[in-house]
């Protein structure tokens, strides 16, 4: 299934570095070809000989080899690939990586590759949380760099926590479907709302919220990372969307949103509506700009038309439709009823309540109910991870009866 594929593996001084030869061994029965890069702390951990013998080439750990006196080009590494994975990657190389530094040849291929870059974190428990490992992380996965991120067990210090390297098989099926053609949602369109809505009182004045968009932004590229043909349709944003697989129409009001997405559902195989859609709108907006002096002492307000509802009417057995709930008080007992009543298949919801979630924030956390009684709790996150949960959440409905 990887035939062809170029892969370099670039292992770091961890403990974790014994369970490599199990990918590589996964990744060469799949007809991938393995270059393993080392740095030297790596090699006090496992033997550059067995990882040699595996993968069918030598490991490079130096620039230069005083041997046969062969250069190893980072450059040529970096052109070569298509994937670069970093695993196990120690706290100590998130650093570098994240500052730039370039002091060994796995570093400096970091730098030189086009490829894309998935790291694959393995340290204590309390190395892991230390918010300048966080703070690392999140940079890294701010530059595109792909997190498979540590497992909770027991780790090499006795200790019990997150921490440990993602099992071999994992992080092999995470390869195979970055890079393989037949991904699960090739060929399907797929529909996502985000961002807010303005609703005009004026001209310069409307009603509004504080959502970013950045949740539904990144459900569509984990949707668009996965095959599908996305269309986005985004409220008033800053943010930008880069993904080739996403077509954005921008919308500024409920009614337009509405009208995009009656537009795209009927050929969405999914839909994900992520967007604050503002519940009311002001039933009547001045021409002009209203002037502190007119003394304007009420606002008359009217509902906007419940757009997760209307494609819920018309859903079809073969659509999935996705909804969220940002709740304040009775989060489960309110998400639940709209799960059921506005014909969803699955709801995400998240409380304001809990801290680093919600409008403003670059983490989320999330609970996915769904319409077989499924119900599912995950840690604070990055919404770009939150993305990822909620996308193969929605994958494994597939298999679910209706």
């Amino acid at each position: 299934m990887l035939k062809g594929k170029k892969i370099l593996i670039g292992i770091t001084g961890s403990i974790a570095a014994y369970k490599i030869p199990f990918i590589i061994r996964l990744l060469k029965k799949a007809g991938a070809e393995v270059q393993v890069i080392m740095t030297p702390m790596a090699c006090d951990f496992i033997t550059p000989l067995t990882l040699s013998t595996l993968s069918e080439r030598p490991v490079l750990v130096d620039f230069y080899d005083k041997g046969d006196g062969s250069w190893h080009s980072h450059v040529d590494l970096g052109l070569w690939a298509d994937l670069y994975l970093l695993a196990p990657v120690t706290a100590n190389t998130m650093a570098k990586m994240v500052a730039g530094i370039a002091d060994n040849l796995l570093l400096t291929t970091v730098l030189s590759a086009r490829c894309p870059l998935l790291f694959a974190p393995a340290m204590d428990l309390d190395m892991y949380q230390h918010p300048t490992t966080q703070n690392n992380v999140k940079r890294l996965m701010e530059f595109g760099y792909q997190l498979i991120e540590p497992t909770k067990g027991e780790l090499a210090s006795g200790l019990h926590g997150f921490g440990r390297l993602e099992e071999p098989e994992v992080i092999f099926q995470r390869i195979v479907t970055y890079l393989s053609d037949n991904k699960p949602l090739t060929g399907k369109k797929c529909l996502v709302t985000a961002g807010p809505t303005y609703e005009p009182i004026d001209p310069v004045r409307f009603i509004g919220n504080f959502s970013s968009g950045l949740m539904g932004i990144e459900v569509a590229n984990a949707l668009a990372d996965l095959g599908a043909k996305v269309q986005l349709v985004l409220g008033p944003s800053s943010l930008e969307v880069s993904h080739p697989d996403i077509e954005v129409t921008k919308v500024t009001t409920s009614e337009q949103m509405l009208s995009a997405c009656l537009k795209y559902f009927s050929s969405s195989y999914i839909t994900v509506m992520a967007a604050a859609v503002a519940d009311f709108k002001p039933t009547i907006v001045a021409d002009k700009k209203i002037r502190k002096a007119d003394k304007l002492s009420t606002l008359e307000l009217e509902p906007t038309t419940d757009i997760l509802t209307s494609l819920g009417k018309t859903k079809r057995d073969n659509q999935l439709l996705i909804g969220f709930a940002l709740e304040t008080n009775q989060e489960e007992a309110h998400a639940i009823e709209k799960l059921t009543a506005k014909n969803l298949d699955m709801i995400v919801l998240n409380s304001l309540n809990d801290a680093g979630a919600g409008f403003g924030y670059s983490t989320n956390k999330i609970t996915l109910l769904k319409t077989v009684g499924e119900k599912i709790t995950f840690p604070l996150k990055s919404k770009k991870e939150v993305a990822v949960d909620i996308v193969n959440a929605i994958l494994s409905l597939k298999s679910q009866p209706k």
